[in-house]
């Protein structure tokens, strides 16, 4: 059973990241949600254009990534993140994430922004 409202039009934001992960403060997810499917495009920061697909259990999304960072490298990965509920209803994502184009894994949390740049 999922707790968290669709991921559906809502516009996530890097709030913190280990490792040699590359999404960071600057970098802006947009989400898509339907049939238990989720999607983003993201750019920002370090990522120059990057994609996620995957699927949604309850309040878990899982997915593959892969972008193209600003020096030009391509880098591809999977990820799994929990959905928490904020106090102000905005969605924060606690993400465990491991490269699969290279060595390295982290964590990282991304959380709902409003408004449009």
């Amino acid at each position: 059973m999922s707790s968290a409202p669709s991921v559906d039009g809502r516009r996530f934001a890097g709030v913190s990241n280990s490792g040699d992960g590359e999404v960071g403060r600057t970098t802006v997810f947009d989400y898509h949600e339907a049939d238990g499917l989720v999607w983003a495009e993201y750019a920002g920061g370090a990522v120059r254009l990057g994609r996620l697909a995957g699927t949604r259990d309850g309040d878990v999304l899982r997915f593959r990534y892969v972008h193209v960072s600003t020096d030009g490298s391509s880098s591809s990965g999977r990820c799994e993140a929990r959905l928490e509920v904020l106090d102000d209803g905005r969605l924060r994502s606690h993400e465990t994430w491991a490269w699969e184009s290279r060595p390295g894994t982290g964590e990282s949390v991304v959380e709902e922004i409003t408004g449009r740049p």
